[in-house]
Order: C-alpha cells, then structure tokens, then sequence
C-alpha cells in the first residue's frame, strides 16, 4: 500500500468501505493509521510471516506492490514472489475478486505504433518478463477468485508524484536519450477509477491497459511544460545514458498504448484525457 494503494484505500473509505493494507514501510504503516485504515500490517509482502495476521474472508483483493529495489532481484521479490505470497495466503479460502496492477512496460513495441492487450510481449525486457510471470501466475490460480483483474498502468504521476515537473524546477539542462519516444501516462485519479470499476467484478476477467488518450513524444510534453512554467526548455543528449535506458539497449521503445478495451468492457475512461489536464491540474493544486 504506497502511493496507489494509499489514494486507493482513502477513495474507498470516504465510500464506506472497510480497508485493510500490507507495507513495508513504518512511516506509510502510521499514517495509513492515522487515515483510518482498520488493519494495518508492516511486512515484507513475498513473505509469509503475515499470513496469519489476516484471518477471514475477504471480498475482494488489490495487489498494487511497486518494486523494493535491488535492480531485478527486486523485481523478483516484490513482483512474482509478491503476488506468490498472495496466492498461498487466498488458498482455498479464494476472494470475490483479485485486481493487480502491472505496467505497460511490458510492450517491447517499436517505431511509434499502436498497441492494445494482444501484443506480443515475448521480447520484452527482462525486469518486464518478471511482471509477465507474475500476471501468469494469478491467470494460472485455480479458484482464488470469481473475478481477476490485471490492470497494465502507463507512466503513474499525479499530485505528488511528479518526476518531470519536478526536475525542470530544479535545473535540468539535458536529458538522456532522444526525447523523440512517445510517452504513455496515467493519472493518479484515473487509476483509482479503474481499479473501483475493476473491483465491481461486472466485466469479463482478463487484462487492460490504463492509460490517457493521447500520448505524446517526451520532447514535446517538456516543451509544453518548460513554457507553462517560464523555465529553459531542457536538451536531449543521446550519447547520455541511465540504468533505465541500458537495459533497454540504449533507448526507449516508441509505441501508443490503447486503452479501448478499458473503455469498452470497464466501463472506465480517463477524467485527464492528455498530460496538459493532468498537469494543470497538479500545478492549480
């Protein structure tokens, strides 16, 4: 329970739901507390150590883990051996519904095309093959839940979260790579929306893609940004490099996620259609 399942659980609330949540961090623990969560348990979730501290049926599940660093061992922990632990946990006990948020990441796709769910992701890059494996594994549970739900989210930003707007404050001169890749993004309050309508448990179990309707290259989003803000429009240098950008061999994969399938069998569609909604939203806040 971190930055979405934090946003997630006080939505629920402020409806009258009953929540509980797992963290690994003491300071998230206390103020998820201090929200009114009803049960609030810090632990390490590819452990098993809290098994016995969640007793009873529970109606539905969110599995929102984010990586617990480490490179891909931390993808491996917090990811498929995460959502391993959660699978044991469920047993034959099962839940009404399973909802697990994964990352468009997984789209090896190239030279700016559009690509929905059916894409092939067998050239995906290896910490995105840990997310795979562990979509796998929930679309492989027997009976864990009457309803399952893999949301593949876009770049996640929203108030407080906010790396770009963040950097141009702070001096950004040059960044790495081209700048010429589209970037797919998805608001914080979008994300919450979708998972609320996956949690219905009305449409067809399977795996959808959250994200707005309109990506668009990074260069241009920071120029629009950098103009919004009265700042420097940054450079890009190719020849600049980050970890990120080394395991995708030197570049960022340019393609357009689809979200139809979201809008059709969830039900759902984005409040912040484009990354200029979003991010006059975070600035009016």
């Amino acid at each position: 329970c971190g930055y979405v399942g934090r946003a997630l659980a006080e939505s629920l609330m402020a409806e009258g739901v009953r929540v509980g949540a797992l963290t690994r961090n003491t300071a998230s623990a206390r103020s998820l507390r201090e929200l009114g969560v009803s049960k609030v348990i810090v632990a390490d979730l590819h452990g098993r150590e809290w098994h016995d501290q969640l007793i009873g049926k529970y109606r539905a599940v969110v599995n929102c883990v984010s990586s617990a660093g480490g490179g891909l061992d931390g993808y491996e922990k917090s990811y498929y051996e995460g959502q391993r632990s959660i699978l044991e946990w469920l047993g034959p006990k099962g839940t009404d519904t399973y909802v697990y948020t994964g990352s468009t990441s997984v789209y090896p796709q190239d030279g700016g095309v559009t690509v929905d769910e059916s894409a092939d992701t067998t050239e995906a890059p290896e910490t995105a093959q840990v997310l795979l494996r562990s979509e796998q594994l929930l679309r492989a549970s027997k009976g864990c839940a009457k309803h399952w739900y893999v949301l593949r989210l876009a770049g996640i930003y929203g108030p407080g979260r906010h790396y770009l707007l963040d950097s141009l404050r702070g001096g950004m001169p040059s960044l790495p790579g081209s700048g010429s890749h589209h970037l797919n993004l998805i608001h914080l309050q979008d994300i919450i929306t979708g998972l609320k309508a996956a949690l219905t448990g009305t449409a067809p179990s399977g795996i959808y893609n959250l994200c707005d309707d309109a990506a668009a290259p990074k260069e241009f989003l920071l120029k629009w940004l950098a103009e919004r803000l009265g700042l420097p429009v940054p450079c890009f240098e190719p020849a600049l490099s980050t970890e990120r950008l080394r395991r995708r061999g030197g570049r960022m994969p340019d393609r357009v996620i689809c979200n139809a399938k979201a809008r059709k069998q969830l039900g759902w569609q984005p409040a912040f259609k484009d990354f200029r909604q979003g991010y006059e939203d975070i600035l009016a806040g």
